[in-house]
């Protein structure tokens, strides 16, 4: 089953993406709160796919960063990374800094959502969800 990492968004916010995920999409999902751990687990295990919230609940850090780490690291830079924000100007400095268009949390069910989520990740079959 894919993977998918999730990266600092804070206990509900969480559940609502992992939630959504398992309704629509094979995934398994994977959550870490920093970008360090999220660099660490993506030299482990093989993702799919990275969710990263713009501000890291844990530490206020910014989710760009990891975004710019990712694609600075030949080993990580293939790998699809999507910001969570409801913010157009933070979702724009995402995909400049090489990130898929992502979603914000206010749209979380939204077609356009999970269209882009089905770009990289397998769709639910009708008797799993």
């Amino acid at each position: 089953m894919p993977l998918v990492l999730d990266v600092g968004n804070c206990d509900p916010d969480h559940a609502a993406i992992r939630a959504m995920l398992s309704r629509h999409f094979q995934a398994d999902v994977r959550r870490v709160m920093f970008v360090e751990e999220a660099l660490a687990a993506l030299a482990r295990e093989p993702f799919e796919l990275v969710l990263v919230n713009r501000r890291i609940f844990a530490d206020d850090s910014d989710g760009l960063e990891l975004i710019r780490r990712m694609k600075a690291d030949p080993a990580l830079s293939a790998i699809p990374v999507m910001l969570v924000s409801n913010y157009p100007d933070a979702q724009s400095a995402a995909v400049a800094a090489g990130a898929v268009p992502g979603f914000g949390k206010a749209a979380l069910h939204a077609p356009q959502t999970l269209a882009r989520l089905a770009e990289r990740l397998p769709r639910q079959s009708a008797g799993a969800a």
